[in-house]
């Protein structure tokens, strides 16, 4: 049931790039979301899509006019950049709070509900919801499910500082005011960024939110899933120019050599054992194999990435048109000309905080 005390307004911003086969099941679960509809708006921007998303979007959009949906449809056709449509939902969003998903996920029907409560605490600036897969009954979905791949878990407990994926994220948009947009040029690891430069240059905290649920379909072909592992690697390289953050060993013949043998000599015939016993799962006979690939994958994108010569480049925060401009800023700067620091004010006190390891 829907908390009536707490009911900000919520804007869910979704970049779309070629998304003609994910768009129909998105717009099923927008619907379906229990939050009140005068509360919240769904901002879905085309990125350069060149299949049937424009189109798809437009008979959206009209859909919505008719039945008083609050669903906005926009266009980033300038730059070919996730980060850079997120960025245009940011500058039309009217929330207070700016939940973030991707077109090939399905929120569940709490999720924006759920996504809003965790913003009840005044100190909280980011909001990690959680990922769990969608079914699916490829090798690679069923070895990406054994070991959690998008669970957010893992990153919010990383060791230079937690983070969550814009898959299921929010930001409260005043947070945006002092540390500006996502940097547009970056094409993966924009979502470490905006989370790491908003928790160390200011006083606004992340927590989660293990209800907030977000369906993610796992890639069930090699080829998608080490592209998607070279992108990781891509990132690594963005974020240890950007942030200093240590970079991946290489995967060296004696290494690989190594965890191989081990494979075939003392893991294998224990996990068929296993198998006999029924104390193990058919995918734990190659998971290995698979890791390896992947590792291989993330540390050969980290080397051939090239770095657009202005990824750094972090555009400010419209303050006249978005929703962080309203009353509290308002409040925020008669109590810095009296004088006043009220605590509740963290997107302005500086906080440099130490690197996590």
């Amino acid at each position: 049931m829907v908390n009536l005390a707490f009911l900000p307004k919520m804007s869910v911003i979704i970049p779309i790039h070629n998304g003609e086969s994910d768009l129909l099941d998105l717009l099923v679960c927008l619907r379906s979301q229990s939050y009140p509809r005068d509360c919240v708006e769904y901002l879905l921007i085309d990125n350069n899509s060149c299949d049937q998303t424009p189109n798809l979007l437009a008979q959206a959009a009209e859909n919505a006019r008719v039945d008083c949906f609050p669903l906005k449809v926009l266009s980033e056709p300038d730059i070919q950049s996730s980060y850079a449509a997120r960025n245009k939902g940011i500058g039309a969003a009217t929330g207070e709070f700016l939940l973030f998903t991707d077109a090939d996920c399905r929120p569940a029907p709490g999720w924006v509900e759920k996504m809003a409560q965790a913003f009840r605490d005044p100190t909280i600036g980011i909001v990690v919801g959680e990922l769990n897969a969608l079914p699916g009954n490829s090798i690679l979905e069923h070895y990406a499910q054994r070991c959690q791949m998008m669970s957010q878990h893992f990153l919010v407990e990383h060791p230079f500082c937690p983070y969550g994926q814009t898959a299921n994220l929010g930001i409260r948009q005043l947070a945006l005011n002092r540390v500006g947009l996502f940097r547009p040029l970056l094409t993966t690891g924009g979502d470490a960024d905006i989370c790491w430069r908003i928790q160390r240059e200011t006083n606004w905290k992340l927590t989660t939110a293990p209800q907030a649920i977000v369906l993610h379909r796992h890639r069930h072909q090699l080829t998608e899933i080490y592209r998607q592992w070279h992108r990781y690697g891509r990132s690594n390289r963005y974020l240890h120019e950007l942030h200093g953050v240590p970079l991946m060993d290489d995967l060296t013949l004696k290494k690989g050599v190594y965890r191989i043998s081990r494979w075939l000599f003392k893991e294998l015939p224990k996990v068929c054992l296993n198998l006999i016993k029924k104390k193990a799962n058919p995918i734990d006979l190659v998971m290995t194999p698979i890791d390896l690939i992947l590792y291989q994958a993330r540390t050969t994108g980290q080397k051939q990435v090239k770095l657009p010569p202005k990824f750094r480049h972090i555009p400010p925060m419209d303050l006249e048109n978005s929703a962080g401009n309203c009353e509290e800023v308002a409040q925020y700067t008669v109590a810095r000309l009296s004088g006043e620091t009220p605590t509740q004010w963290h997107r302005e006190i500086p906080s440099v905080h130490p690197r996590r390891r």
